[in-house]
């Protein structure tokens, strides 16, 4: 940790929201407020026994529903009150919400090609460029994390997010494939230093059914099969 006094050191639990219809059908959501399916609502409920132990001390969660409903049963068996964060937000995706990716695909070709090409200058009409919401992620996750030195800070967001801090932690390029896993419920740990941030550990998924699935990943693999895949 490069020499990082302890009381310097923070510890994030980063968590993403439960499952949602639209997970399934691989439906951008946004800043669109879709809540848990139930699926969903049983996955949300699986973290708090996992982190019963772990020392959290704080639960921040974006004040989008799914990720509200997810941290509500961890604040609760820590004896907590959980923290509306807005800027965990997902990444606001314009006229792409509410949208699957293969109606993105048919009704903006252009715009499609960009996204999946991860270009960190793009966003969709009326949405955030990947490279401002990179930016939006990362400081409010640094900023809640400074003020908890010492702490073990539990933090409820979105794939978007979880993967802003997974290459942040990383080092990975934004434009680079994404390649970490990103469960619904899923636990991921991360470290905070003045440094930066650390990986500890990734997609933690032991305490939910074997059955874990990644929309985006499914997304991608349903494209290679068709033979669209890029």
């Amino acid at each position: 940790m490069g020499g990082a006094p302890e009381g310097q050191i923070t510890r994030i639990v980063a968590i993403r929201h439960g499952e949602t219809a639209w997970n399934v059908d691989t439906r951008i959501q946004g800043q669109l407020d879709v809540p848990l399916n139930d699926k969903g609502l049983w996955q949300a409920r699986r973290p708090a026994a996992a982190l019963a132990d772990e020392g959290v001390g704080v639960v921040y969660a974006s004040d989008l529903q799914r990720a509200w409903q997810t941290a509500q049963p961890l604040a609760e068996r820590l004896g907590l009150v959980p923290r509306p964060e807005p800027r965990l937000r997902e990444r606001a995706f314009g006229v792409f919400e509410g949208l699957t990716w293969a109606e993105i695909e048919r009704d903006h070709p252009e715009a499609s090609e960009r996204w999946r090409r991860r270009d960190p200058d793009f966003g969709p009409e009326g949405g955030e460029t990947l490279a401002a919401f990179y930016q939006r992620c990362v400081s409010a996750i640094t900023a809640l994390a400074q003020r908890h030195p010492g702490e073990v800070v539990a933090m409820v967001a979105h794939g978007g997010v979880l993967d802003c801090l997974y290459r942040a932690a990383t080092r990975a390029e934004l434009r680079a494939p994404r390649t970490g896993l990103l469960a619904n419920a899923g636990i991921n740990r991360v470290l905070y230093t003045p440094q930066g941030l650390t990986m500890v550990g990734w997609a933690d998924t032991g305490h939910l059914d074997a059955e874990v699935h990644d929309e985006f990943s499914d997304a991608l693999a349903r494209r290679a099969t068709d033979g669209s895949a890029s």
